[in-house]
This record gives structure tokens, C-alpha cells and sequence, in this order.
């Protein structure tokens, strides 16, 4: 026997107890399924090939819900072939080699064809208990997903230290610690166990997205098995399997419908239109194969003359909601052999891409590595020629190769990133992954889908018609007191209409419904349907596409029985002889009045709106067809408040915003126009998910740059449009919120979810969430990343600056035989400044609102640029000629002596370095590298502009102070008290550096930001406001002015 079941008495929906609910189910075998790609006949069943262990018995017990496992090798369901199939470089699959999935071959089967292949003996019926193993053998196992199995959290943990950064100070701290240097060892392995726990931490959220597949997957259906229906767990189901379903179920697998009464079924989830399929139990005719050759390779040569997942109107496919009716269907697919399950392998296959601060800061250490590799050799090389011995040059070499490297820096870069991810949340925008932030700042094209996304999601009534006012446009204004034909036409939305409020007072049904009640509210009006008797209804149906309702409404005069009808304005001018005319009379519905009206109807829909027809008359009148016309209700998924200005602005900052859609191509484009991001209706300006398949990977890579509006498209096609925009060296954000959305979520650069309307899938799958589900939250997000990536130049000026001056003044004290003018512990306290507060009060810098009219920033781009590397050369030379400048005059009027003048380098050393001297070159260095870090603040950040800056700077000073006249420190760092000349001396050399260092920060503003406003473009260079010409090989060019 299959397994025990208990059915429900009397047939009853409710799950039963917890107890009743544990199945021991027999053996069942293998794991995947290879779908069939072959044609069929009417009597040959599909043929499937399989290849696993069966599954050892009492091992399958479930309590609850089609779940999520982790697959490890003793598993029979995870093995076996995936769809897609395993990308070899990493990305989704992109080639056109897949499969049909089964409901794209049952779709052309008949409801007989269907039920002989999956030897289902009739929908009365069901299956036998004893054919449940072999199905489910044949299925591949149980209706559930397998997750692969993660890495130990020990191996994650030491995956984090493979970064080029990481291993570089790794290598500093070890070699610290064999030259006896201590303390600078513990202080670098402290600053990677910081940056590599909060790594981890973010790594471990990576499953998530995941095991939120599961929430939309239902714990219960209800099964026909041995002719008894009974409620069962959904992981339970095989192909063959007859289920029925009504409106509030969720689809448990891909279902071949085969009774359908008024079915329709929410698949937002799926395919991302708003509007419930109208479903049938008809065979889909296939489509013509031979129009549809190639004469060169393409993504999706194979699957262009399949029926797309819009078009299987036979089919429930798993995890979407019956809005209303009730069906029954065959079960003919389960777990990842789903178009959902198909998704969930997408996502799953996905892998991370590194952002752009990622790989210019590996370009970073790369070069730190090369620079002490040099300094080790030119050290050496003079110990040599100065015959000294090579073991203690080489030391020396190393202990400045260490110093030379800002081991802060990656803490100062994580704390960056930590300060922006809390000021991006009060913008209402939370981001999961801390590179994420400053990639923001990085995109160039952002890949948007339309519906809940661009758009508000909900049907709204936008615009209406009626004789005796012409076209109104209710999105602009609303009329204080309404005609009587828009009354009526109002009204009879409000009558014929099966909306209803759910728990928390919101209108829920069909969108066209919901819109129609809606309307209410926008003209005051109040629902008439409590006042309303129906006494018959004639449900819309696909052939005759209309509905209408008879019924009485008590507050009519006279309430009598009356006929309220809307739907396609053709069929119900049909209907009608009359209508509604000037001052409420009715007039005759003569040719020129109908020509009128269907002008009317057809500029409406051009525009992108569904268009519904009402009217109304005497009961019977509907079938006499003597109606009086109402008038026309046009409505829309309208757009979101602020989007449009927002896509106006991140064009001004070179962003392109591309709309992704599973609607038609002239609502998509009406939709496109209506927000800016395209200017006109051209064909080259749109492309559908067939013409994705027509082109090889070469041809839409060139034709990507044209296109604004991408139409009927799948989930794979996402992947595949995102893939060109990265190949073309784009960096792509997408954002949506449903299912289908996920893997392409997940693929792209940065993936940015809704956080009110979005699934648990998209936001897993996500690196940032809307919480207002605002697309113009992107704006301030943008704005904010690209000021982070300036802050993080400003503050790596400073460090950099700071060390390659201290290298310098120490190099040139080795090179000339001189006593290091500054000691172990000096050098220790320039470090924390150079590392600490000042240095991270950097990256808190107010953003630049100029900001956004810069373009993005390459993928290649490294974060030293030609721009910055001039300011590291123009500070560390005003630290090193005024500290040796102190340091030589120090020397010369201590004793008159400077070595070299007949006197032996080692005497003078010992006759003029005294404690004042090192103490004022020590006070020197810290006080021009704390004019260096308030200088290195950002272009237009006024003096006071960051006030943790000021404070931190007011800080170091005063503790400098502490170090030359506190007692107790002056013996722990060699200093002793400077008089007040010679402390007003330090200050006028620093107002000197203040003053060059003015006059650099105003060349900068006028050269690299004034002259070009494009950080180092030709004076003759502007950037294009037209996003479609050239647009990226200009951008490029700009960069490559300013970069090394």
C-alpha cells in the first residue's frame, strides 16, 4: 500500500489534526526527470529516464507542507540533471539548449491525451494508491525542493581571508612578527578579525533567499485518489495526481485543467501582470515552427516556437491564487519540474558577482604589494652600496614595507560602508550587504520591472467616456457633480461587480472590479450594492465577453427589476439602441454616435488601458438588445508618485532605466512613454521575448544599447538581457517583487526588491529593499553611494598620504646615516591617527548634491586615480619638506654641524639629535597630518561641514599636547616641553600647509569639477543627455582622462 490517508468527512476543506497529517509512505525512487522533447502520439505516454537509489522506507515521514531540504550525497532526489542546466562560468544559463517543461507539453495535449499519458484512469477517479510509487519514482521523488548543500560555517569563515587585501596584511603581520615588531603584528591581525566577522556575517545570510521559495508553496490540497477526495500534504502529489481547487486555493503543482467554471488565477507571482488569467480546460494549439529558422546561432533558436507561460491558459501553474471559480486538473509536474521549481533552480545556480569597490580595492593591494616589494629592494640596494650588512637592510626594508601599508584601511572602508547602510535607512532604503552601497553609486543601467515596481499595482479607473461629456481624465481632474450618464455609468460599475472588502476594510476581487468600486471614492460616492437585490447574474465569460447582473435597487425611483451590464464596448454597443445624451436624455444610438464611442474606445486603448463598456435597461432588455449606453470606464496599473521625476533625474546622472515587463508590447510602451524613459513610440525602442530569441548573444549586445522596453518576458529572459548589459560593461541593478524576479534579482550587480509588495523570494534574493515600495527611493540611494565612493578617495588620500610621507622621512633619514628622527612610539601615534578617528571622520562626509550630474563609474575604474594619486604626491610633500625642514634646522643650530660638512654622519648624529629636536619634529609631522586630514575632506565640504571631523581633529590635537607636557607621557614617548616659540613656529609652518593646500583644493574644483564637471574630462567634452548614442563609449573616454 502507497501510504495511509484519512479522508474528511463529507469532503471538508479543513486540514486535518497534526496526528493525521504523518504519512509512512512506501519506497520511492530516483531523482530527476529528463523531459521529453519529442512529439507525441495520442496513445504513447512521455517517456522519462531516471537514474537513483531508492529511497529507504520509513525514512519519509512529513508533518507539514511541501519543504525545502538540503541535498547531500546520500540523497536519491538531489542528484540527477537541474533545469537550467549548471552554468560554467557562473552566470545563469544563457544558451538556447533547454528543455520543454512539461506544461509546455501538455498544453498541446488534449484533456484524454493528457489523463492516457500520465495513466490517470478518469478525474473521477484519480489515481490507485499502488501506482503513487512508481509515479513518484518516475517524477523524480517528492513535490518539494532540494537546496544544495552549503558549506561548513568553518570553511566560509576561512573563505573570507582569500581577499588580496586581507592576505597582503597577513603577510605584514607575519613578517612583523619575525622581525620582533610586536605590537604592530597584534594591531593588523586585530583589524582582520574585525573585517573578516562582519564577512562572515553577511555570508551567512545567503540561504535565505532560498528556503523563501517555501512560503508560497501550500501545506494542503485536495486530492482524488481511489475515487475519494480527501486534504493531503501538497509534498505528497505525483504526476497523474487529479486535484480540485476554488477560489482562496493555491496551486500545489503545474496543473493540466481540465474543468474550469468561471476559473480565474492570480499568476503576479509568477509572470508579474496584475491582471488574474482567465483559464480554460481547451487545448492550446501549437505554434508554426517552420516561420521560425535561424541562419545563425541564438539564445533561444530551440524555444522561440514554444507556447510562452502567458499563453498556457490550460495550465494552473504552482504557487499562484485562484481569484475566483473552481476547476479540477491533473497534476503534470512537481517540485523543480515546475515552472516554479524551474525558477528556484535559476536562483539557486546564480553566483555572486563581486562589486566594483571589490575589485578596485584587490586592484589596490595588488599595487601596495608591488610598492613594497620595490621599497624592500631599493632599501636593500643602498645598504649594499653603502656597505652595510644585507640581513639588517633588509629588515629595515621590511619594517617600512610594513609601515607602508594603511593596515586601517579595510576597517575605515567597512565603517564607511556601516555609516551609509544606517543614513540609507532613515531614506527608507535597507541594505543587506555593506559592498552594496557604494555600487549604488556605480550604476549605469537599471533594469526595472513595470508592475508593482514602476507602477502601484492595483487596476485604477484613469479616464472615462460618455456622450454627453466626451473623454474625461480623471488623473488630472474630477468633476465636483457628475453627469447623468457618467452617474449611471458609475453606478452600474458599483451593481455589476463581485468584489468584496476582506478583513482589513480593502477591496479585493477581480482588478477590473476592485478599480470600478474603487472609483467610488474618487466622487464622493458610497457603495450601492448593501441597497442591491440580485436576482440572477450572467458571469463574464471569454466568448461572450460581458457580464451583467438583474436585480432591484431599493433606493431607485422606481425600484423596479433592472439589468446592469458592462464589458468589451464592442459587445455591449451591440446590446444597446440608445444612450445617455446631453442634460441626461437618452438619444438615439445611430451610426455616427457609435463611430464616436469606438473612436473613443480605440484612442483610449492605444494608450495602453483596458476599456470596459456599461449600460443599462429594463429587465430583458439585455436580450432584446435594447440597452441604454452608459458610457466607457478606461483603467490602468497607474504609476507610482515621483517615478517619473526620479527616472528624469537618474538620466541627468547617466543612469538608463529599462522597464521589464510579462505585459504587451503597446501597454509596456504606453506605460514607457507616460514615465519619460522613452520619447517615442519607436519600434527600435522595444522588443519582445520572442525577438530576445531570435538574436544571438553578439547581436542583442549591440542592439541592447537602443532599447528601452523589453515586453513579454520570462524569467530567463530577464537573465539573458542582464547578461548583455554586464558584457557591454554595464553595471545593472534590477529591481522587481515577485518570483519571477529572483533569479534576475540575484544575478545582476545590485538587486533592489520591494519591501511592502515584494515576496519573501525577492527580498532574499535581493541586496537592497525599498520599504516604502517607492522606485524613487532609488534616487537618494544612488546619490548616496556615489558620495560614499568619494569619501572613501578622500579618506584613502589621508592614509595614504600620512604613509608614504612617514616611509619618505624614514627612507631618507636610512639613506643618509641619520638617527630616525622619530621614535617606535611616534611612530605608533601617527599610525593611530593615520588608522583611526580623523581617518574614518572622512567617510562621514555630507554628500555632494552635485553629485548625481557626474556620470557612473566604470567597473574598471580603480579607486586610485590619476586625480587622487597628484593629491597623495601634493600632501605627503608638505608633511616631509616641513617636517625635515624643522628636522635640518634643528640640526644646524644645535650645534652649527650638518653631517657631511667634515664631520662623520655617526658624530654628528650623536652631537645634535637632542629631545627637543625629536620632539619637534614629531609635533611637526602630527600637526601638518592633522591639517592634511581636515584638508582632504571633500571639495565642497565646507570648514565646519563635518562636524565629526572637526571634533576628532580637536581631539588628536589636544592629546599631541598631552604628549609633550604631561610628565608620565613624556617619558613613554621621548618628548619633552617646546616653548611657546617654538609652538607658534609648528603653527605658522601648518598655516603655511593649510594655505598650499587651499590653493590645491581650489585647482581641483576649477580644473577636475568646474572646467569639465566630469572629474578630469577635456574641456571640449560634455556628457550626452541622450542616454542611446554612444552613450558608454563616451563615458569610458571621460574616465580614462583621470585614470592610471
Amino acid at each position: 500500500m502507497a501510504g495511509r490517508y484519512k479522508p474528511l468527512p463529507n469532503g471538508e476543506s479543513t486540514p486535518p489534526n497534526a496526528s493525521a497529517t504523518v504519512y509512512n509512505l512506501d519506497d520511492a525512487g530516483p531523482t530527476s526527470l529528463g523531459l521529453p522533447t519529442n512529439v507525441y502520439n495520442d496513445h504513447d505516454p512521455p517517456t522519462f529516464s531516471f537514474s537513483s537509489p531508492n529511497r529507504d522506507a520509513g525514512k519519509a515521514q512529513f508533518a507539514f507542507s511541501t519543504s525545502l531540504r538540503k541535498a547531500t550525497s546520500d540523497d536519491p532526489y538531489a542528484s540527477g540533471p537541474s533545469y537550467p542546466p549548471p552554468p560554467a562560468n557562473g552566470h545563469a544559463p544563457l544558451s538556447s539548449t533547454q528543455h520543454q517543461s512539461p506544461s509546455g507539453h501538455y498544453t498541446h495535449l488534449s484533456v484524454f491525451q493528457t489523463l492516457n499519458a500520465l495513466r490517470c484512469p478518469s478525474l473521477e477517479s484519480g489515481l490507485s494508491a499502488r501506482d503513487v510509487p512508481a509515479a513518484r519514482t518516475e517524477a523524480g521523488g517528492y513535490n518539494e525542493f532540494a537546496v544544495k548543500g552549503g558549506e561548513e560555517p568553518w570553511r566560509k569563515f576561512l573563505g573570507q581571508f582569500q581577499e588580496p587585501l586581507i592576505l597582503l596584511l597577513l603577510g605584514s603581520a607575519g613578517v612583523s612578527l619575525l622581525i620582533g615588531q610586536i605590537d604592530d603584528a597584534v594591531s593588523i591581525t586585530v583589524a582582520i578579525v574585525i573585517v573578516i566577522s562582519v564577512g562572515f556575517y553577511q555570508e551567512q545570510k545567503s540561504e535565505k533567499s532560498l528556503e523563501a521559495l517555501n512560503k508560497l508553496v501550500p501545506h494542503y490540497c485536495h486530492l482524488v485518489r481511489d475515487g475519494v477526495t480527501s486534504t493531503v500534504l501538497a509534498n505528497e502529489l505525483v504526476p497523474g495526481d487529479v486535484v480540485t481547487f476554488s477560489t482562496g486555493d493555491r496551486i500545489p503543482a503545474d496543473l493540466r485543467i481540465c474543468q474550469a467554471v468561471s476559473l480565474e488565477i492570480d499568476e503576479s507571482t509568477l509572470t508579474g501582470e496584475i491582471k488574474p488569467r482567465r483559464k480554460h480546460s481547451e487545448t492550446i494549439p501549437e505554434h508554426d515552427s517552420s516561420h521560425n529558422t535561424h541562419e545563425h546561432g541564438s539564445f533561444g533558436a530551440e524555444s522561440s516556437n514554444l507556447t510562452s507561460i502567458n499563453e498556457r491558459e490550460n495550465v494552473a501553474f504552482m504557487g499562484t491564487l485562484v481569484k475566483s471559480g473552481h476547476g479540477r486538473g491533473v497534476v503534470i509536474a512537481t517540485g523543480q519540474k515546475t515552472e516554479f521549481g524551474m525558477i528556484f533552480s535559476m536562483v539557486d545556480e546564480v553566483s555572486e558577482r563581486r562589486t566594483p569597490l571589490q575589485l578596485s580595492m584587490d586592484e589596490l593591494a595588488k599595487r601596495l604589494s608591488i610598492i613594497s616589494f620595490v621599497i624592500i629592494a631599493v632599501i636593500c640596494f643602498m645598504g649594499i652600496a653603502q656597505h652595510r650588512h644585507w640581513l639588517e637592510m633588509f629588515t629595515i626594508g621590511v619594517s617600512l614595507a610594513v609601515a607602508a601599508i594603511p593596515e586601517g584601511l579595510p576597517i575605515v572602508v567597512t565603517v564607511t560602508l556601516a555609516l551609509g547602510v544606517l543614513r540609507m535607512s532613515n531614506r527608507k532604503a535597507i541594505v543587506k550587504k555593506l559592498p552594496s552601497v557604494e555600487t549604488l553609486g556605480s550604476v549605469s543601467v537599471i533594469c526595472s520591472d513595470k508592475t508593482g515596481t514602476l507602477t502601484s499595482n492595483e487596476m485604477t479607473v484613469v479616464k472615462v467616456f460618455t456622450a454627453e461629456d466626451g473623454i474625461l481624465d480623471l488623473s488630472k481632474s474630477v468633476p465636483h457633480t457628475q453627469s447623468r450618464a457618467l452617474a449611471k455609468s458609475v453606478l452600474t460599475g458599483n451593481i455589476c461587480n463581485n468584489s468584496h472588502r476582506d478583513e482589513t476594510g480593502k477591496n479585493v476581487g477581480q482588478a477590473t472590479d476592485v478599480a470600478m468600486v474603487n472609483v467610488l471614492r474618487l466622487f464622493g460616492l458610497e457603495d450601492k450594492r448593501p441597497y442591491f437585490k440580485r436576482s440572477s447574474e450572467v458571469p463574464f465569460d471569454s466568448e461572450t465577453k460581458f457580464m451583467s447582473v438583474n436585480g432591484t435597487l431599493s433606493t431607485a425611483v422606481p425600484a423596479t427589476e433592472t439589468t446592469y451590464l458592462k464589458g468589451a464596448y464592442e459587445v455591449v454597443l451591440e446590446k444597446c439602441t440608445t444612450a445617455y445624451g446631453p442634460e441626461g436624455k437618452t438619444i438615439n444610438l445611430d451610426a455616427t454616435l457609435r463611430k464616436e464611442i469606438s473612436a473613443a474606445a480605440v484612442s483610449m486603448s492605444s494608450e495602453g488601458l483596458r476599456v470596459l463598456a456599461t449600460a443599462t435597461g429594463p429587465a430583458g432588455s439585455s436580450e432584446a438588445g435594447s440597452m441604454i449606453f452608459c458610457g466607457l470606464q478606461a483603467m490602468q496599473d497607474p504609476p507610482r508618485p515621483g517615478v517619473k521625476e526620479a527616472i528624469s533625474s537618474l538620466a541627468e546622472g547617466g543612469v538608463q532605466v529599462v522597464m521589464i515587463t510579462g505585459d504587451a508590447e503597446t501597454t509596456a510602451m504606453a506605460m514607457a512613454k507616460q514615465l519619460g524613459i522613452t520619447a517615442s513610440a519607436s519600434s527600435t525602442a522595444v522588443m519582445t521575448g520572442k525577438q530576445l530569441d531570435t538574436l544571438s548573444e553578439r547581436q542583442l549586445q549591440e542592439r541592447i544599447r537602443n532599447v528601452s522596453v523589453f515586453a513579454r518576458v520570462t524569467p530567463r529572459h530577464k537573465m539573458i538581457i542582464i547578461s548583455a548589459f554586464q558584457a557591454n560593461g554595464e553595471i545593472v541593478a534590477m529591481t522587481g517583487d515577485g518570483v519571477n524576479d529572483a533569479p534576475a534579482l540575484k544575478m545582476a550587480d545590485i538587486g533592489i526588491s520591494m519591501g511592502k509588495g515584494g515576496t519573501d523570494v525577492a527580498k532574499e534574493a535581493a541586496d537592497v529593499i525599498l520599504v516604502d515600495d517607492n522606485f524613487a527611493t532609488i534616487l537618494p540611494a544612488v546619490e548616496e553611494g556615489k558620495g560614499i565612493f568619494f569619501n572613501i578617495q578622500n579618506f584613502l588620500s589621508f592614509q595614504l598620504s600620512t604613509a608614504v610621507a612617514a616611509l619618505t622621512l624614514i627612507t631618507l633619514s636610512t639613506a643618509f646615516r641619520l638617527s630616525l628622527p622619530l621614535n617606535a612610539m611616534q611612530i605608533l601615534f601617527i599610525n593611530i591617527l593615520m588608522d583611526g578617528p580623523p581617518s574614518q571622520s572622512l567617510g562621514v562626509d555630507p554628500v555632494d548634491r552635485s553629485v548625481m550630474s557626474k556620470p557612473p563609474r566604470p567597473k574598471n575604474a580603480p579607486v586610485l586615480n590619476r586625480r587622487l594619486l597628484y593629491r597623495i604626491a601634493f600632501s605627503a610633500s608638505v608633511i616631509v619638506i616641513g617636517t625635515l625642514w624643522v628636522y635640518v634646522t634643528g640640526l644646524k643650530s644645535a650645534d652649527g654641524l650638518i653631517p657631511g660638512d667634515g664631520y662623520s654622519t655617526e658624530a654628528a648624529n650623536g652631537m645634535v639629535v637632542d629631545q627637543r629636536d625629536s620632539t619637534m619634529t614629531f609635533t611637526t609631522f602630527v600637526f601638518l597630518d592633522l591639517t592634511s586630514a581636515l584638508q582632504n575632506r571633500g571639495l565642497t565640504t565646507p570648514l565646519n561641514g563635518n562636524r565629526m571631523l572637526t571634533i576628532t581633529l580637536s581631539i588628536s590635537l589636544i592629546t599631541q599636547l598631552c604628549l609633550i607636557y604631561l610628565p608620565l607621557l613624556q617619558g613613554i614617548f621621548q618628548t619633552t616641553s617646546l616653548s611657546l616659540g617654538d609652538l607658534s613656529s609648528i603653527v605658522v609652518i601648518s598655516g603655511i600647509s593649510f594655505t598650499l593646500h587651499e590653493g590645491r583644493r581650489w585647482f581641483e574644483r576649477v580644473w577636475f569639477e568646474g572646467k569639465s564637471g566630469l572629474l578630469g574630462f577635456k574641456d571640449h567634452e560634455t556628457y550626452p543627455s541622450t542616454l542611446n548614442h554612444s552613450r558608454n563609449g563616451f563615458r569610458r573616454k571621460g574616465w580614462e582622462e583621470i585614470v592610471v
